[in-house]
């Protein structure tokens, strides 16, 4: 995974676009691996085979559970919200079984952390599919998400700033590469899994060649949240507004909005997100009439771009954005809380364009366990 410093940048684009995971039918996969992503909105999972230095892609679910809905209001999941999920969580068991996937790990995010009945639903989903699910923190969220967008990083980069705008939560992490190699940074943050989740200052810093985390913060707003807090307000461009206000106001613990020097220095400031608000964007900024996943996975974004689609999808309204084929129905209603983060999010920060990751907790599960086991075949590995 690591970048070479004499190849040119459109030459690294081109080749990011790539490096992604790859669909292949199931009876070339060889050792299977699956990651299941249970989060606030969907339930997605993937079932791979390890291939190099990434992994071959045999079999996908995803399905919009809406785990979390109203969990903003009353604090815990609903029983239509818990049977809906349950049965998509049943599919995915069929086809573990059917595939007899050895290697797994099943996780839960914002909604089961949140939800007073989180935990009841998790020993419900044990006993009526069989899958464990592990209720994981939201450090271990974000180490999941840079892992998987850790072959987007560009070698002239110093400075690497990884956003997943989630459901319940968006995850920021900050990682300071100035330290490694410029043809060893992308496979620097991939070894942030085997070296440990270390926080600049911590008891132990980090040995020269390591990428270094200069702060991390778990906000409790995604998509769904955030839609919820302000569902009230009518007006939809006051409503953007103080959507982008509240958000901001949970930043002040994070180190790099508090203290800006952070950058003082840095030539090169990279910001990559992931998620489907960021995916949807380079969708409509694409012109998109059906989901591409080539097309979006690797894109770099101007920021100018980036307030066009945004201003566009303002002026199309609720029933324009859910005629929208590049938006579509399931995403129509909670773009505009995305757009509001995200837009905070390019205005705090200097940096006039973004890195676009269709790729996340699943990814980052699968590199994680293949390289735990030494399936993957990275160049100049370490540790």
């Amino acid at each position: 995974m690591a970048q070479k410093t004499d190849v040119s940048a459109q030459d690294r684009k081109k080749r990011a676009r790539h490096r992604g995971p790859r669909s292949a039918p199931a009876q070339e996969s060889g050792e299977l691996y699956a990651a299941l992503d249970l989060g606030t909105n969907s339930c997605r999972m993937l079932i791979a085979a390890p291939q190099g230095p990434q992994f071959t892609i045999v079999d996908a679910f995803a399905k919009s559970v809406r785990l979390g809905a109203d969990l903003e209001r009353t604090g815990a999941l609903s029983r239509a919200s818990i049977e809906r999920t349950i049965r998509a969580l049943q599919v995915c068991a069929g086809k573990l079984r059917k595939l007899e996937v050895r290697h797994t790990r099943l996780v839960a995010t914002e909604a089961c952390r949140r939800a007073k009945n989180g935990r009841a639903f998790i020993e419900q989903v044990e006993k009526r599919t069989g899958l464990h699910l592990e209720l994981i923190r939201p450090e271990e969220e974000a180490r999941l998400a840079v892992i998987s967008c850790a072959p987007l990083v560009e070698a002239e980069s110093e400075h690497v700033m990884v956003f997943d705008i989630g459901g319940g939560s968006t995850e920021l992490v900050w990682i300071d590469v100035s330290g490694v190699a410029a043809d060893q940074r992308a496979e620097a943050v991939m070894r942030l899994d085997i070296r440990g989740w270390r926080r600049a200052g911590g008891p132990q810093d980090p040995t020269p060649g390591e990428a270094r985390i200069v702060d991390f913060i778990s906000v409790p707003l995604g998509v769904a949240t955030l839609h919820e807090r302000f569902d009230d307000v009518e007006d939809e461009s006051a409503r953007f507004a103080l959507m982008s206000w509240y958000f901001e106001e949970q930043l002040t613990k994070f180190r790099p909005y508090t203290d800006l020097d952070v950058l003082d220095g840095v030539e090169r400031f990279q910001m990559i997100g992931t998620s489907g608000t960021v995916t949807t964007v380079a969708a409509a900024h694409l012109g998109l009439r059906r989901y591409d996943r080539r097309k979006v996975d690797g894109l770099t974004l101007s920021v100018a771009q980036i307030e066009t689609v945004i201003g566009r999808l303002m002026t199309l309204g609720p029933e324009g954005r859910r005629m929208d084929p590049s938006i579509g129905k399931d995403r129509a209603e909670l773009i505009v809380s995305g757009a509001a983060i995200l837009q905070t999010l390019i205005r705090i920060w200097p940096t006039d364009r973004l890195g676009v990751a269709d790729r996340g907790l699943r990814e980052g599960m699968l590199l994680s366990m293949m390289n735990r086991e030494g399936a993957l075949r990275l160049g100049n590995r370490h540790g």
